[in-house]
């Protein structure tokens, strides 16, 4: 069963009808469903079966009596008592200051409901405590809080749309307006760019700097895509190249939040300023032409007049009191870079103008930032850390650097003899033997051959390829097929015979001189 409301509510709702107001503002107002409140005033027509027709809405008028509700206009809504017919004031009024204490630490209606039960035996409704809280909130709007800086403290910095640039074909193009003012002084800089992006912005701030002769601690910007990837007021994504300026120049960007102009409020009125006294109804052959007539008007214009809240010269104030709390500038300006995200390839490598430079294995298929200018080209992971650094390289070439190549996919031949002699000695004496042996009879051929012996290790005994390599060293036989063979067979090793002098069968030489005699006398020689 749908839950049904106290008397006094429904009696709420019919004098509120009967005052002229829609169903829907009375819903909106006590917070209810409109069919709530539609419902009501038809039973108490007597028609509950009736289709629900909304009056007209009409202004309000003044009703005394209970509940505290709102009598208000489209454009007002004074705080003021509406009665219904049982003429009871609010449950909540006795408690009005404890309930406006807790709204000022922030807590909800919900939470003020259970507060008041707890601690005051309060015996109303949540929606009693929820009407009230909502009365008073309308009733007391919260003035803006006006935020004045210290001298050198902040900037604050937008965009708008210049002068008409009118082209050499007679077409007319409109440049954007890149305006940052000091938020203690006023004093302002401006100059005109076709594109807002990151290269473009870094410039104009640089100006800006070298023309206030320093840096401001914090700069205050909107959320525009050259300085913030990702807006959140709490952790914004800044553009790296952005972050590595502010690090240059020791200063802070602090974005404002989303579409909150207010936040940022001298630099609106500042762009409309510039605007309208400097550029309107003015055009110009080229963005140097408008830039050297913003440049001028700063001067003669914006930084003699007087403040119309600081009642103080522009000019004056920034000489005296800000530029001398403007952080130094550095040595030189911010070094000219391009940067781009970047996918590493399958082959660990990412591409910079056509050239390819090697990133860590486990890198592969990662999304990385990559730094070049005319000398070096830098490569950082996504929390901009430096993960390697390279020469810049010709298109079509690659540059690889050793500690870049996975072990796995270094091959034996790619390490040289030295490691795969290291290697065959620890399988034992006489393989090493053999391949020291192998590679002085075959030269360069050699090296793979000595990389297919040590495979063997893998599939065979230690034991089983020594006395192969044994007995083809006694052959002198140098070929892998025969080390595969004499494991296969476990061939035996090659006798080796002494020569001796003397022994029963081997006659002696001058009985071998004595039967060349004997044979030259027989044939009379």
């Amino acid at each position: 069963m749908a839950n049904q409301l106290g008397m006094a509510e429904q009696q709420f709702i019919i004098t509120l009808a009967k005052r002229g107001w829609s169903f829907r503002r009375i819903a909106r107002e006590l917070g209810i469903h409109r069919e709530t409140a539609s419902r009501y005033v038809r039973r108490s027509r007597g028609d509950p079966g009736a289709p629900a027709v909304e009056a007209p809405s009409k202004p309000a008028i003044s009703i005394t009596g209970s509940e505290g509700d709102e009598a208000s206009t489209d454009q007002a809504k004074p705080a003021i008592s509406i009665a219904g017919s049982a003429g009871r004031r609010s449950k909540c009024e006795p408690f009005r200051e404890v309930i406006l204490g807790k709204l000022e630490q922030g807590l909800t209606a919900q939470r003020i409901w259970q507060d008041l039960a707890d601690e005051h035996d309060f015996t109303g409704s949540y929606l009693s405590v929820q009407r009230f809280v909502r009365r008073l909130q309308a009733a007391s709007p919260l003035p803006f809080r006006r935020m004045e800086c210290a001298p050198g403290e902040e900037a604050q910095v937008d965009f708008g749309t210049g002068a008409p640039v009118v082209q050499p074909d007679g077409r007319r193009k409109r440049p954007h307006l890149f305006r940052i003012v000091l938020s203690h002084s006023r004093k302002a800089y401006s100059e005109v760019v076709y594109r807002q992006t990151a290269e473009s912005f870094i410039r104009c701030l640089e100006n800006a700097f070298c023309h206030f002769g320093g840096v401001p601690k914090t700069l205050v910007v909107d959320n525009l895509k050259a300085a913030v990837i990702k807006a959140d007021w709490f952790d914004p994504d800044l553009n790296p190249k952005i972050q590595a300026f502010c690090d240059h120049y020791d200063t802070v960007i602090l974005p404002t939040r989303p579409r909150t102009p207010r936040h940022k409020g001298k630099i609106e009125r500042q762009v409309g300023y510039a605007q309208s006294n400097a550029l309107k109804g003015k055009t110009f052959s080229s963005l140097a032409e408008q830039n050297a007539h913003l440049l001028d008007w700063e001067t003669r214009v914006a930084d003699t007049r007087i403040h119309g809240t600081t009642r103080k010269q522009v000019g004056q104030v920034f000489k005296d009191v800000e530029r001398p709390a403007l952080l130094p500038l550095p040595a030189a300006r911010f070094p000219s870079f391009q940067e781009a995200q970047r996918i590493v390839s399958r082959d660990a490598h990412v591409e910079v103008d056509k050239a390819f430079y090697s990133v860590p294995p486990e890198y592969l298929g990662r999304r990385v930032w990559v730094r070049w200018d005319g000398r070096l080209v830098r490569i950082f992971d996504r929390r901009m850390q430096q993960i390697a650094l390279h020469v810049r390289g010709e298109p079509g070439r690659f540059r690889t650097q050793p500690e870049h190549i996975a072990p796995a996919k270094i091959s034996g031949v790619e390490r040289g003899t030295t490691y795969l002699l290291r290697k065959a000695r620890l399988i034992g004496p006489h393989t090493q033997q053999w391949a020291e042996s192998m590679l002085k009879h075959r030269g360069i051929q050699g090296v793979r051959v000595l990389v297919g012996l040590l495979g063997l290790a893998g599939r065979h005994h230690e034991d089983a390829i020594e006395q192969a390599c044994e007995i083809a060293q006694t052959h002198g036989a140098y070929r892998l097929r025969v080390i595969r063979e004499l494991i296969k067979r476990r061939g035996s090793r090659q006798e080796q015979f002494e020569f001796i002098e003397t022994h029963p069968i081997i006659r002696s030489l001058g009985d071998y001189a004595k039967l060349v005699r004997t044979a030259f006398q027989e044939v009379g020689v």
